[in-house]
């Protein structure tokens, strides 16, 4: 369900996408009758979105694939399970200079990033945790609380997943956002959320078993109906033309074909059939969206854009490489 840690291309794949992915205002179609008017600017990892209907500029933070493996006494029982992941990250380089670094000095870094640039919110999109470690969780949380900034958190596939643990996935993601997971929610619904700022809604939707629920369709469609600005995060990204499977929700490939990795992460093999009608009526109806200024999301650890009916997806470097994504919110005349 995620990356497998071959360090060397990680890295090199890392640091061309930093150097690369520069690219001026791009904008939308033209807007029909209930299209939001929108464009927006990449440049390294700041991404700007324009529309008249951002009522005041702000600045968002997003944080994604950090893989703490922080861990103590309290897991004990669990090591069986957690052995490959608390080894997976423990070092890395910098997605920018290449130097040596780790997992906790990337989320400190993005941290003070976003105090020093004001951000209003920090948006935590998965995989915060390389398994759902107590030690870990609190440690994060301390940073959160620390840095004195407000956050949404959405889980990623490893947040939860202890490997080789029997059960449906959909099951094991519920025990452990409850269990292990809950202080990083603040008391959210974990399933989807919403927090507005400024007249603009940023909603999370968790993919993270790369399926999408009933309910979830039912909220997101419900943020679409209030006309409002609407920004979306969500771990796993969605298909795009020419995308493989880590793009996975809604991917038409996706499937037990096409799951090359349920042995090494110890998991029950993607589904026979492809995805559930829900999903892929989600993933429709997100690109259709008239008041969707843009998807963020994790997850394959490198950055990448694009951009489908004219709405643009993000996605950003691993946090474990020190990298984060800024996102300003601009009113344009």
């Amino acid at each position: 369900m995620g990356m497998q840690p071959d360090r060397r291309d990680f890295i090199s794949r890392s640091l061309l996408a930093a150097t690369a992915l520069s690219a001026p205002a791009a904008a939308a179609p033209a807007a029909g009758p209930d299209k939001i008017p929108s464009s927006f600017a990449l440049d390294g990892n700041r991404v700007r979105l324009f529309s008249p209907r951002i009522a005041k500029g702000f600045t968002v933070t997003m944080i994604a694939d950090t893989h703490l493996f922080r861990d103590d006494e309290r897991d004990e029982a669990f090591r069986q399970f957690s052995g490959r992941m608390a080894g997976a990250y423990n070092s890395t380089r910098h997605f920018l200079t290449g130097q040596p670094t780790n997992p906790e000095q990337g989320f400190v870094e993005a941290l003070q990033a976003a105090k020093t640039s004001k951000s209003e919110l920090v948006a935590l999109v998965g995989d915060i945790v390389s398994f759902p470690s107590q030690a870990a969780v609190e440690w994060a949380v301390a940073r959160l609380r620390e840095a004195s900034i407000p956050w949404i958190y959405t889980a990623g596939n490893h947040d939860w997943h202890y490997e080789g643990m029997p059960g449906p996935l959909d099951s094991l993601r519920a025990t452990w956002s409850r269990q292990r997971l809950a202080p990083l929610y603040q008391q959210a619904p974990p399933l989807m959320s919403v927090r507005e700022l400024h007249g603009v809604r940023f909603v999370t939707i968790d993919d993270s078993t790369y399926e999408i629920l009933p309910e979830q369709l039912e909220f997101f469609r419900e943020q679409v109906a209030s006309g409002v600005p609407l920004v979306l995060f969500v771990h796993i990204p969605l298909f795009a033309p020419g995308r493989d499977t880590g793009y996975g929700c809604g991917h038409p490939r996706w499937g037990a074909a096409s799951d090359t990795g349920f042995e090494v992460e110890r998991r029950p093999k993607w589904r026979e059939g492809g995805h559930t009608r829900t999903t892929l009526d989600f993933h429709r109806e997100v690109f259709a969206a008239p008041n969707l200024l843009g998807v963020f999301a994790g997850h394959i650890h490198r950055a990448s854009l694009d951009v489908v009916n004219g709405i643009p997806q993000f996605v950003g470097n691993a946090n474990a490489t020190g990298a984060f994504v800024e996102i300003e919110l601009v009113p344009q005349a």
